[in-house]
């Protein structure tokens, strides 16, 4: 297997690959997003599998959100403002009577999209949603109206999350919104959106038109997208199962004489609508790992456990410094209950954070665990509220697992597997407490006293997270001894802290062949 450049250069052709892809400015590279989807053929427990992670430079939190009714005539404020890539105007768009409960780790900063922002979560109906980068071709971007209107990718992922009840369904109400209001954009998405039984890829492109696709995955598939895409598909797309579109989707793309019918050639999205210098979005020379090798990797452990996807999440060939937090669910046709849903959650990024396990029941989070202004935009320019300044005095799990990545990373071929292997080992031993705690619970709640499972979910799951964060405290303070004492400390060699080129990344010796 040929080798990667060394680390340091291969991760400069990254960023300028990504400009050019995203076709951002420099505020805005780095943000992009992976999403992980396993069939429920493939996995150990009969479920279909979701991962992810976030990728913005930003504080991330977790939220759960309770349903809610809303009054008639009650609206919502969506798009992106003047200060966007693409410039905007922010609208309002009507609410529904009634949004589901769900949960999602929330962020703050993308320029010119009004915080607090989402990459999506799981809702009550275990429809589950992750948001990625997919960019358009120059020309969608070129023609996108100044200001642009609509629905940004945030928006779309939390309408999903509040009204969708099947996986399907959320790729409708994804068309049917973009057709009444109008898609705002930094150059082009992708949603992955996943219920018990299937998943679906869905990318929306700039350029104002109101362009969409939607590809079906089902038992048997692996789809990993780091960017977001979809390949060939059939040109005939009324009543195929595993396709839905705009009504324009086809004709538009023969009328810019991007897609010639007659040549026989197949309808590739990718090469029709896509970024042009992207020609395969499985292997886009972006990452040290691609998606096809992810996937590869990912197939190869069938049937994969909820353990062996954390393991694929937090690979440090691709979860790095840029990495937010990490995210596993699992969708299960046989749940016996909406507050059963469980979803694992990575506080920042999962290659020196533990997954730790939260329930849809929780009634709420730790503080420690809720936002803090660490990396929360604007912190530099304002001061405390004071509303928060309990909040803001406790620890603060994001920046404790930061400083083991900082440790553990700048000599990753000695001190990461340590720090793998602690978090692992934690993470196994919540894994051997759940048949305890979610047979208790339930029983709880065939009993009619859901309030006390809901305060059993709470307390282990706040138990837990407090002691992930204990551990995160042992390991820093400990690093930290270990670099002074033996390693050596080394200080900052320039002037300039604060940087998108290049970033922190645990890759051993710098070799992507060599994750650890």
């Amino acid at each position: 297997m040929l080798k990667e450049p060394p680390f340091l250069s291969s991760l400069l052709r990254v960023f300028s690959i990504v400009l050019a892809c995203a076709a951002l400015v420099a505020t805005t590279t780095a943000q992009a997003s992976y999403a992980y989807y396993v069939g429920r053929n493939l996995t150990e427990d009969g479920s279909v599998m979701v991962g992810g992670t976030g990728e913005e430079v930003s504080s991330h939190w977790l939220e759960i959100v309770p349903a809610k009714d809303h009054r008639v005539g009650e609206t919502i404020t969506v798009g992106v403002t003047e200060d966007a890539v693409i410039p905007g105007e922010l609208i309002e768009i009507p609410q529904v009577a009634h949004t589901f409960r769900y949960m999602q780790m929330a962020y703050t900063d993308f320029e010119g999209f009004p915080p607090p922002l989402t990459n999506g979560g799981v809702n009550e109906h275990q429809v589950a949603v992750r948001d990625v980068w997919a960019p358009s071709r120059q020309e969608l971007i070129d023609m996108t109206p100044r200001p642009q209107r609509g629905l940004q990718y945030s928006d779309l992922a939390r309408i999903v999350m509040e009204r969708a009840r099947t996986a399907r369904e959320g790729v409708e109400i994804i068309g049917d919104l973009i057709a009444q209001h109008g898609f705002a954009t930094y150059g082009g998405n992708t949603h992955l959106i996943a219920d018990p039984n299937e998943g679906w890829v869905v990318w929306e492109f700039a350029g104002g038109q109101g362009l969409w696709v939607a590809e079906r995955l089902g038992p048997d598939d692996v789809r990993v997208l780091y960017p977001g895409g979809i390949g060939e598909i059939p040109i005939d797309l009324a009543d195929n199962p595993d396709y839905l579109a705009s009504d324009n989707f086809i004709s538009f793309a023969i009328e810019q004489g991007w897609h010639d019918p007659a040549s026989g050639e197949p309808f590739n999205v990718q090469h029709v609508y896509g970024e042009q210098s992207i020609r395969d979005y499985r292997d886009p020379g972006i990452k040290l790992m691609s998606p096809a090798a992810m996937e590869t990797a990912t197939r190869a452990m069938a049937p994969v456990s909820e353990a062996d996807l954390m393991e694929r999440v937090r690979d440090p060939r691709v979860v790095d410094d840029d990495s937010g937090y990490g995210q596993v669910v699992s969708l299960r046709s046989d749940l016996p209950d909406p507050d059963m849903i469980r979803v694992w959650n990575a506080p920042t990024g999962s290659v020196t954070a533990p997954f730790n396990v939260w329930w849809l029941g929780v009634e709420d989070v730790p503080m420690e665990y809720a936002q803090h202004r660490y990396l929360t935009k604007d912190s530099a320019a304002t001061f405390l509220h004071p509303d928060y300044q309990v909040q803001e005095a406790t620890r603060f799990a994001g920046r404790t697992f930061k400083r083991v990545m900082y440790y553990a990373c700048s000599d990753p071929a000695r001190l990461l597997p340590p720090v793998i292997e602690m978090l692992t080992a934690f993470e196994r031993e919540t894994r051997g407490d759940l048949v305890w705690v979610e047979r208790t619970a339930q029983a709880m709640i065939v009993q009619g006293d859901r309030d006390a499972a809901r305060k059993l979910m709470t307390h282990y799951a706040g138990t837990r997270a407090r002691a992930a964060l204990d551990l995160g405290d042992t390991m820093a303070d400990s690093l930290d001894a270990y670099v002074r004492l033996v390693v050596g400390r080394r200080g900052p060699q320039g002037t300039r802290i604060n940087t998108l080129d290049p970033t922190v990344n645990c890759v051993a010796n710098g070799d992507p062949d060599d994750p650890g």
